[in-house]
C-alpha cells in the first residue's frame, strides 16, 4: 500500500516545475544571455549592446593575445592543486583524527568549521593585518625572534602565496564536514569485526575509512577544483586589481575586473564564459581520475 504512492509521478512533476522555471530565469537564461553578450559591443553595465562587435568573434581572439588573462589562467591552475592538498586533504587528515577520539568532538567541530562561516571580506581585512609589511603581526613575530629586516609579503615574489594561504585555510572546515559525516556513515559493525580480527588503528583507517570515503572525496575534489575558477571576494579584497603588477588576478577576479572596473562588459562575459567551459572540462577530468565505486 506504501509503496502504490509512487506510481503516480504527476504530484512529483507538480513540485518541480517551480524549481525548473526558477532555474530557467536564474540560471539557464542569464547563461545564455552572457554568451549573447559576449559577442555584442556592451561599454557600461545594464546597457543594451551596441550591436556586434566587428569581427563577432573578437573578445575570443583578445583572450589569446591577453598576457593579463593568461597570468590569471595560471594562477588559477596553480590554485587547483593547492585547494585539492591544502583543503580536501588537511580536510581528510582532521576528519580522520577526529573520527578517532572520544571525547571533545563536537569542540573540533565547531572549531574547524568556524572560518566558513566568517565573512570573506572580514577574512581579507584581518589577513592584510597579519601580512602587512611594517607592524604587520607576522613580521613583528618574526622579528622576536630574531630575523633582521622587514619580510614583503605582498610583495612580487611572494605574493601568490599570500593570497592562496587564507583561501587554502578559509574552506578545510567545509570540506571537513563533509568528510566526517561520510566517515559516521560506515557502520561501526566494520570496525568492530577489524578489531576483533587484531586490525590496528592505522589499518582501519587504510583498508576501511579511506575505502568507504572513496565517493565523498571524488565529490570534494570535483568542488575544490570548480571552486578555484570561480574563487572572488577574498583575493580580490587582499590584492584589489590584481596588485602588484597585476600579477595576482585569478579568472573570477579578472573577469570582475573588466566587468565592473574598466566597464568593458562583453569581455567580462567572455572570460565568465570561459570559466564556465573550463569548469565543466575539469569537472569531467576529476571525476575520470577520482572514479565512483559502488560497494
Amino acid at each position: 500500500m506504501g509503496a502504490s504512492i509512487y506510481k503516480n509521478k504527476k504530484p512529483a512533476i507538480i513540485f518541480l516545475i517551480p524549481a525548473f522555471l526558477f532555474m530557467i530565469v536564474y540560471l539557464y537564461y542569464p547563461f545564455l544571455q552572457n554568451i549573447w553578450n559576449s559577442f555584442q559591443n556592451i561599454r557600461q553595465l545594464g546597457s543594451s549592446g551596441e550591436g556586434f562587435l566587428d569581427p563577432w568573434y573578437s573578445n575570443y581572439v583578445e583572450m589569446f593575445h591577453d598576457e593579463v588573462m593568461w597570468i590569471s589562467l595560471k594562477n588559477t591552475l596553480i590554485m587547483m592543486p593547492v585547494t585539492l592538498v591544502g583543503q580536501v586533504g588537511i580536510a581528510i587528515v582532521l576528519a580522520l583524527m577526529v573520527d578517532n577520539i572520544t571525547h571533545g568532538k563536537h569542540f573540533y567541530k565547531t572549531v574547524y568549521f568556524f572560518p566558513i562561516v566568517i565573512s570573506a571580506t572580514a577574512l581579507g581585512l584581518l589577513f592584510n593585518l597579519i601580512f602587512l609589511y611594517d607592524k604587520g603581526m607576522l613580521n613583528q613575530i618574526l622579528e622576536k625572534l630574531g630575523k633582521v629586516g622587514l619580510t614583503d609579503w605582498k610583495g612580487e615574489g611572494l605574493a601568490l602565496f599570500t593570497m592562496m594561504l587564507p583561501v587554502m585555510w578559509q574552506y578545510v572546515g567545509f570540506y571537513f564536514v563533509i568528510l566526517i559525516t561520510g566517515l559516521n556513515n560506515i557502520s561501526d559493525e566494520l570496525y568492530e569485526a577489524a578489531r576483533i580480527d587484531g586490525a590496528s588503528t592505522f589499518q582501519k583507517v587504510r583498508y576501511i575509512s579511506i575505502p568507504l570515503l572513496h565517493n565523498v572525496i571524488c565529490t570534494c575534489s570535483v568542488l575544490a577544483v570548480t571552486g578555484a575558477l570561480k574563487v572572488f571576494d577574498l583575493p580580490w579584497t587582499m590584492f584589489p586589481k590584481g596588485m602588484p603588477l597585476k600579477s595576482t588576478f585569478l579568472t573570477g577576479t579578472y573577469m570582475y575586473y573588466h566587468t565592473m572596473e574598466t566597464k568593458n562588459v562583453d569581455y567580462g562575459s567572455a572570460l565568465a564564459v570561459l570559466i564556465v567551459v573550463l569548469g565543466i572540462v575539469l569537472a569531467k577530468v576529476v571525476n575520470a581520475i577520482f572514479k565512483e565505486k559502488d560497494y
